[in-house]
C-alpha cells in the first residue's frame, strides 16, 4: 500500500488521506485498513510504487499500538490518538470498525505496543 507519509510498524492505517492509507485518527473509523506489519507472511504487489509504500497487516499475528487499558481477548478499533488502536469490552460498536483481538494485557492507562490478532472480530 501507498502510506501519505513515513509510519512505524504497529500503527493502526485507515483507508484515506492523500495515498491509499493514512493513520487513523477518528474513533471507531470504519474505514480502517490494518496495522503495519513487522513481519508479512506473504507481501503482494510489492513494486506498486509510491514514495512510501508499506505492508499492512490485514490477517494474522501483529505489533499493534494501543492507548488505555488493554485486556487480553479484548476488541481492538481506531481511536482518536493518530495511528493507534483503543480496546473496547462492552461497548456497542459496529463490526465494520474492529480491526482484531489483543492477545496479551496491558495494564497501564499510556500508550503501548501489544501484539494483536488482526481480522478476527
Amino acid at each position: 500500500y501507498e502510506a501519505d507519509e513515513v509510519y512505524t510498524p504497529g500503527t493502526v492505517v485507515v483507508v484515506g488521506g492523500d495515498k491509499e492509507v493514512t493513520a487513523c485518527t477518528k474513533y471507531a473509523d470504519m474505514k480502517v485498513a490494518g496495522v503495519i506489519s513487522t513481519m508479512p507472511g506473504v507481501v503482494m504487489n510489492k513494486d506498486g510504487g509510491g514514495e512510501h509504500p508499506i505492508c499492512v497487516g490485514l490477517k494474522g499475528r501483529v505489533p499493534c499500538k494501543v492507548v488505555g487499558k488493554v485486556a487480553k481477548g479484548e476488541r481492538l478499533i481506531a481511536s482518536d490518538v493518530p495511528g493507534v488502536a483503543w480496546g473496547v469490552a462492552d461497548e456497542d460498536v459496529d463490526v465494520k470498525a474492529i480491526i482484531g483481538r489483543s492477545l496479551e494485557d496491558k495494564e497501564d492507562g499510556d500508550e503501548g505496543m501489544i501484539e494483536a490478532v488482526i481480522g478476527v472480530k
